[in-house]
């Protein structure tokens, strides 16, 4: 007589407490087998099932399979703390961090009093801290480096400026660094690259009212005065009663 799924189990457990991982994940999935074959089986009690086939893989190191048996299980049984628990084990084995401080997240959020998941997460945040560290420095620098391009631009120099804009957004890519950039690319009589920066500032933010007034100047420039009118006409709906955009866009109708 063959043997029940939950004697499969068992027996599966017996052999995983042995060290016995490679034949614990068989009893496993041959009683997954019988209860799919029957089709009766509980939810918690397949879920149960891939989270023990789970842990033998991570035993064994066969992460991958184990991140898939503990996403089958969460499927099964979402906020399962065992397949949590393994799965962001094996994303970390795996080296893939965010994905495992997410698990172990979870993890808390279902039983703040489960250690595991508050030393993996510690765990798993200590490969970022250099880039944080990094990040932090750079965003620092582009600052200082936008300061002084800012400096620039009050003396009058504005070919200095663009070329602390530049080294500053390739730190960090900031709007008002993009039509500072602009502003300098104008007086410079750039005005292809002054339209593609505000360009640029508009896809950080759409309704920018520097980024579209002064690509509306840029455009008139270049004697595209449709799209001009276009861009003076949004910056309008923002602020009605620009002056400024005013009155650029009765230029723009008497060209």
């Amino acid at each position: 007589m063959a043997a029940s799924p939950g004697a499969l189990r068992r027996a599966g457990n017996e052999e995983f407490r042995r060290g016995q991982y490679g034949p614990a994940a068989e009893l496993y999935t041959r009683a997954l087998a019988q209860l799919e074959a029957a089709g009766d089986a509980t939810a918690e009690e397949r879920s149960v099932l891939l989270a023990n086939r789970a842990a033998c893989h991570l035993k064994d190191g066969a992460c991958s399979l184990c991140v898939a048996d503990c996403t089958s299980a969460l499927e099964l049984v979402p906020f399962g703390i065992k397949p949590l628990l393994r799965r962001a084990a094996a994303y970390e084995a795996l080296e893939r961090y965010s994905l495992a401080y997410v698990d172990y997240k979870t993890a808390l959020q279902v039983d703040c009093s489960v250690q595991a998941a508050h030393d993996g997460v510690n765990r798993v945040l200590y490969p970022f801290t250099p880039f944080l560290d990094e990040t932090a420095a750079g965003m620092e620098r582009a600052k200082m480096l936008k300061e002084e391009g800012n400096e620039f631009v009050k003396k009058g120099n504005h070919k200095k400026a663009v070329e602390k804009y530049s080294e500053s957004l390739k730190l960090n890519k900031e709007c008002a660094t993009y039509t500072n950039r602009a502003l300098c690319y104008l007086a410079l009589k750039q005005y292809k690259e002054a339209a593609q920066d505000c360009t640029e500032a508009l896809k950080l933010d759409p309704k920018n009212v520097k980024a579209l007034y002064r690509r509306a100047q840029a455009l008139k420039e270049l004697k595209d005065y449709k799209s001009s009118i276009a861009d003076i006409k949004s910056l309008l709906k923002t602020e009605p009663k620009n002056t400024a955009a005013l009155r650029l866009l009765q230029e723009l109708n008497r060209a």
